[in-house]
């Protein structure tokens, strides 16, 4: 039996809209899933679990603390200098730290760091936490895309030749190759100018 032209047409539209759904919601949440589960976080502790942290690079070693109180800046930093320090500059950093996340792992052995420039790296993040816990992030080069630096979190000395790394936010290299002039605290143009001195010997005379 032949089938009427409109009843193919809205058939072919079924079928099509069927392998749509199908592919899309089945298979590509099954990819999605995939793609998630590759995702991993970097660290899980929180902004407020934070007390200290050093941060070291090729030109500064930064050391920063928070205050106990809820005086504003939250951060002080301790050396080189003694100085409050930039809230903002200090939050990007936090926020890349706790929400972060790594888009893949690579397995390499201890001799090969330096093909990922974790043998001398860019930057070393020391972080200590209220209860005392302490974790590092160690950042290195670039991927062959430059869309991620290369790095290694809480590394452990150990004999086993594997080691995992992970690729993460080029973003950590701007936030922390800074002039120790950006993580002060901005002054504003009324604190930092003083104010005009007034000479009352020239004010006219009633």
């Amino acid at each position: 039996m032949k089938l009427p032209k409109t009843t193919l047409i809205l058939l072919l539209l079924a079928l099509g809209l069927g392998g749509f759904v199908y592919f899309y919601e089945i298979k590509g949440a099954n990819h999605r899933e995939e793609v998630k589960q590759q995702q991993q976080e970097i660290f899980s502790f929180t902004p407020e679990d934070v007390q200290a942290m050093t941060i070291k690079t090729k030109d500064i070693t930064l050391q920063l603390e928070k205050r106990t109180s809820s005086a504003k800046p939250q951060w002080l930093i301790k050396s080189p200098i003694s100085e409050p320090a930039n809230d903002a500059i200090v939050s990007y950093l936090m926020d890349l730290l706790v929400k972060g996340k790594s888009e893949k792992t690579v397995s390499t052995s201890t001799g090969e760091l330096s093909k990922f420039g974790l043998d001398k790296p860019q930057a070393k993040i020391d972080i200590k936490l209220k209860n005392q816990q302490t974790h590092q992030l160690i950042l290195g080069n670039l991927d062959f895309n430059n869309n991620f630096l290369y790095a290694q979190v809480d590394p452990i000395p150990t004999t086993n030749e594997n080691i995992n790394l992970l690729l993460v936010s080029k973003d950590f290299a701007n936030a922390v190759n800074r002039q120790l002039s950006e993580w002060r605290e901005l002054k504003t143009d009324r604190e930092s100018q003083p104010l005009p001195s007034l000479n009352l010997e020239n004010l006219p005379k009633k």
